[in-house]
């Protein structure tokens, strides 16, 4: 009888702590959990701690599909069924997909996707594997994306790409209660004789553009140095024209003293002899200075060289006249 009323009481005692842990929850912080009473929804508990009936109420479960990364680039997914909603934002990672540009070029892709719940119970209603769906939408978004866009257009407008992926799978998603935050592409890879034929192109282009900068810099040097010529050639001769200037000047000042000289040599001439002509007295002056370089040859050397005799008499006789008579 003892033995029976101890076994009855651990019954009884194990169906009171199994019902105190079905009946108490502990949410934690960015977690929540849907409850249902007799299979319809009853509530979302919120962060905290929660009392339940047990029996009545129940945890729904939601199916959750996990890609995780594998050694050499590959990735395997699995699923789980959960029952607590991660309300923090979350990554996704695709793994690498072929898609076709408008030029009918296959290209890998590998994309990341950052979403946020925002309504827990939208999320397990609205839709069976939201990370699956979503990732589904991403991939056949992509593709009508990508091909609506050539190559080029491809490579060179992934800002624009992420831009409008997001505004689609945001517009998408907000029914499941999801906010997508961003989209990038991480990986955009054509196929290896297009990258092989980008890459000549590209050499092709730096060739041309370095050629091009190579001109233009023996251009510039060139005329850099015709102007350093022509300045040069403009100054010399500034300075020689200057020079010219300033020898005539120089010559005309002292042809002006020669002939204000000789005109006051010619005055005290006249102011001593009042009745002599002093031109007779010039000439035989200036016979007499030209007599020596009239004795030179070509290298210079004095020569003897005939010469009137009789001009070189008068003179001497005319400026002995005017001697005597200024006696």
């Amino acid at each position: 009888m003892i033995f029976g009323f101890g076994i009855f009481f651990a019954i009884v005692l194990f169906f009171c702590v199994y019902f105190l842990i079905k009946s108490v929850y502990l949410v934690k912080q960015a977690e929540a959990i849907i409850i249902e009473r007799l299979g319809r929804y009853s509530r979302v508990l919120t962060p905290g701690l929660h009392l339940v009936i047990p029996f009545l109420d129940n945890t729904r479960k939601a199916i959750w599909t996990y890609v995780q990364d594998a050694d050499h680039g590959k990735h395997y997914r699995y699923t789980r069924t959960v029952t607590r909603i991660d309300l923090r934002e979350c990554v996704y990672d695709f793994p690498r997909q072929n898609v076709i540009s408008k030029d009918n070029v296959t290209m890998e892709i590998n994309a990341l996707l950052y979403y946020q719940i925002t309504d827990p119970k939208a999320a397990v209603y609205e839709i069976n594997n939201l990370p699956q769906a979503i990732e589904k939408l991403t991939q056949t978004t992509l593709r009508n994306i990508i091909g609506s866009m050539d190559l080029d257009e491809t490579l060179v407008s992934r800002d624009q790409i992420n831009e409008r992926l997001r505004e689609i799978l945001d517009e998408a998603t907000d029914k499941w209660g999801v906010k997508v935050n961003r989209v990038e592409l991480q990986e955009v890879n054509p196929p290896l004789d297009i990258r092989q034929a980008m890459e000549k192109q590209m050499r092709a282009e730096r060739e041309r553009r370095a050629v091009i900068l190579e001109a233009e810099g023996s251009k510039g040097a060139a005329i850099l140095e015709s102007e350093g010529v022509r300045e040069s050639k403009v100054l010399r001769a500034k300075g020689e024209a200057e020079a010219q200037i300033e020898l005539a000047r120089g010559q005309a000042e002292s042809r002006l003293q020669v002939v204000k000289a000789e005109a006051e040599a010619i005055n005290m001439i006249q102011s001593s002899i009042k009745t002599a002509d002093p031109l007779p007295y010039m000439i035989a002056m200036k016979y007499i200075e030209a007599l020596p370089e009239m004795m030179k040859d070509k290298e210079g050397k004095m020569i003897v060289v005939p010469y009137e005799a009789s001009g070189l008499i008068g003179s001497l006789a005319s400026v002995k006249k005017i001697f005597e008579n200024t006696n």
